[in-house]
């Protein structure tokens, strides 16, 4: 290794003019005096803060108390509330399920959604609008006459009105057995209903028929009943679907629930009172 001169830092200063060397010892002296005579009104300013913050907390704490305790108190009382609301919930939510299962309530489902099918096969489900053009730039107030309104059953001749029935019966079948072929039968007759609804009451509800020629401007629109068909045979359907894709309930024999009590049964500890005398 190479030494290195070193050099001493008076050299160094020595090279700074002596003119900068004076103006900065005087303004050293200037702010040092300064900090001197600042140091007493310091003091005392920091007294009077003292005092004054003193007062200020004196007068307003006993004040603020009483109202700071009731808002801390009504904190707790809702804390303990929404415990006690969170507990019985939890509660009902456990006591529910044991009620209401998945099986039962695709079962629920499916009666709902045959009900409805049979409740629309009563709504008007086309009619015929006359001098709807005339009526395109008034308010949604306004609306055209309508003629020729059918209900959704006499379209196909009632027909869905028994498969409705039939679907409700199996609904009620599914909620109380366990069987997933009727599932598949739900799933069947959702089907025929999207089927009929979409090949018979569709051309017919679109249909103005002799109307054209009675009237000008006239022209067949779909009513809430032939949306409320549909929406209930897709319901079928999906519920169908629901029962079938569940998964299944698997019994365990009396070996497997003695495997899975050994499973859950908890280990000994290592400092067990045997191993303790062993290693003694």
């Amino acid at each position: 290794m190479i030494a290195a001169v070193r050099r001493r830092i008076g050299k160094a200063f020595a090279r700074v003019p002596a003119a900068a060397v004076r103006w900065s010892r005087r303004a050293d002296r200037v702010a040092n005096r300064g900090l001197e005579r600042a140091h007493p009104a310091l003091l005392r300013a920091k007294r009077r803060t003292t005092v004054l913050a003193a007062g200020v907390v004196g007068w307003v704490g006993p004040r603020l108390r009483p109202p700071a305790a009731l808002f801390f108190r009504g904190l707790a009382i809702g804390e303990r509330s929404l415990r006690r609301g969170c507990a019985a919930a939890v509660r009902a939510a456990t006591a529910a399920s044991a009620v209401v299962t998945p099986r039962r309530a695709v079962g629920f489902v499916i009666v709902a959604a045959g009900a409805c099918l049979v409740a629309s096969q009563f709504i008007d489900y086309r009619g015929v609008e006359i001098g709807q053009p005339g009526y395109a730039h008034l308010p949604g107030v306004a609306r055209p006459p309508t003629v020729d309104v059918r209900t959704a059953g006499q379209a196909h001749s009632y027909l869905l009105l028994p498969l409705g029935l039939v679907a409700a019966v199996l609904g009620v079948l599914c909620a109380r057995r366990d069987r997933r072929r009727l599932g598949l039968g739900v799933i069947g007759l959702g089907l025929v209903s999207i089927a009929v609804i979409l090949l018979v009451d569709l051309p017919h509800g679109l249909d103005a028929g002799a109307e054209t020629s009675r009237f000008a401007g006239a022209s067949a629109v779909l009513e809430d009943g032939f949306y409320a068909e549909l929406a209930a045979a897709g319901g079928l359907v999906l519920a169908g679907l629901l029962y079938y894709a569940r998964p299944c309930l698997i019994r365990i024999n009396s070996s497997g629930r003695a495997a899975s009590a050994r499973r859950r049964r908890p280990r000994r500890p290592v400092s067990s009172r045997a191993t303790v005398a062993r290693r003694a």
